[in-house]
C-alpha cells in the first residue's frame, strides 16, 4: 500500500483527485468503459469536488457502482447516499451509466440485482473511506472477511451509527437506521486498484489501526494492505499517530 500524507482536506482531495483522473484515464485508454465504486460520507467532499470538475474525463464512458446505503431511507432524505451520489456525483459529470442501491425496495432483490451487475466484471478502480471505527464501506468490525456475496445486509454497530450523526446528517442517534446495504470486503478488493481518501482527525486512531496494527475483522479497513494496488491519502490529522508521517508504502 502507498500511504501519502499531505496537509490537509483540501490537498488530500486534489491529489487524490488528480490521481483518479490518471487511472480513469489510462483505463478509457485501452477499454471502452471504466467502471467505479463511489463512496460517500463527509470525507470525500473535497475529493469529488476536485475530481468532477478536473478536465480529462470522458464520463459518458464512465460506469459507476454504489458502496453502500441505509435501509429504509428515502432517495430524497438529506443523509441518503442515493442522493448525495446524485448531487455530487452523477449530475455533475452526466454519467448516465449508474447503479444505485435503492433503500426503500426489497433490500434482498437490490442487493441481488446491483450485485449481479457488479459481479459480471471486475471494476476498474474503488474510491473508498474508512470509518472511524475502522469500517469499510458499512462492514464495521468484526468484518465479514470470508463471504463471495457481491453485497451484503448490515447491521450498523453504535460507533457507526454515532459517527453518522457527529457528521451532521442525523439529529440525533435514534433517527439513524440501524441496517444498511453494504458492498462485501472481498468484493471491494475485486477492484483493479483502490483509492482510500481519510482525511480529518477523528479518523487517527482508526488509521493507525488500519494501517499499522493487525490485518484483522476487528480493523475491517486493514484488509486494504493486502491489495496489491491500493493508495491511501491521509492528512496530517489524520496520519498524526502514525508512527513514520512523511509520503511512504507499507
Amino acid at each position: 500500500m502507498q500511504i501519502n500524507v499531505l496537509a490537509n482536506g483540501v490537498a488530500v482531495g486534489e491529489a487524490a483527485a488528480k490521481h483518479a483522473v490518471e487511472s480513469l484515464q489510462r483505463v478509457l485508454s485501452v477499454s471502452d468503459i471504466a467502471r467505479i465504486i463511489a463512496a460517500t460520507g463527509a470525507a470525500q467532499f473535497e475529493f469529488l469536488k476536485a475530481l468532477t470538475t478536473a478536465p480529462g474525463i470522458d464520463w459518458q464512458r464512465v460506469e459507476m457502482f454504489h458502496l453502500d446505503e441505509y435501509i429504509g431511507l428515502p432517495a430524497n432524505h438529506p443523509a441518503s447516499f442515493c442522493n448525495y451520489l446524485m448531487e455530487r456525483l452523477i449530475s455533475k459529470t452526466g454519467i448516465r451509466r449508474y447503479h444505485l442501491l435503492d433503500g426503500t425496495e426489497d433490500p434482498k432483490e437490490v442487493i441481488r440485482r446491483v450485485g449481479s451487475e457488479l459481479a459480471s466484471y471486475p471494476a476498474d478502480v474503488a474510491f473508498v473511506g474508512i470509518g472511524e471505527n475502522g469500517h469499510l464501506a458499512f462492514n464495521d468490525p468484526p468484518a465479514d472477511f470470508e463471504t463471495d456475496e457481491p453485497y451484503l445486509i448490515v447491521e450498523l454497530d453504535e460507533a457507526c451509527r454515532k459517527q453518522q450523526m457527529g457528521e451532521g446528517w442525523f439529529p440525533s442517534i435514534s433517527d439513524v437506521p440501524t441496517h444498511a446495504l453494504s458492498m462485501s470486503i472481498k468484493q471491494v478488493l475485486k477492484a483493479k486498484e483502490i483509492i482510500a481518501i481519510v482525511p480529518e482527525m477523528r479518523k487517527a486512531q482508526a488509521v493507525k489501526a488500519c494501517l499499522e496494527g493487525d490485518i484483522s475483522p476487528m480493523a475491517p479497513a486493514s484488509i486494504l494492505r493486502t491489495h496489491p494496488n491500493s493508495t491511501i491519502y491521509l492528512d496530517k490529522d489524520s496520519a498524526s499517530l502514525l508512527q513514520h508521517t512523511a509520503t511512504r508504502s507499507a
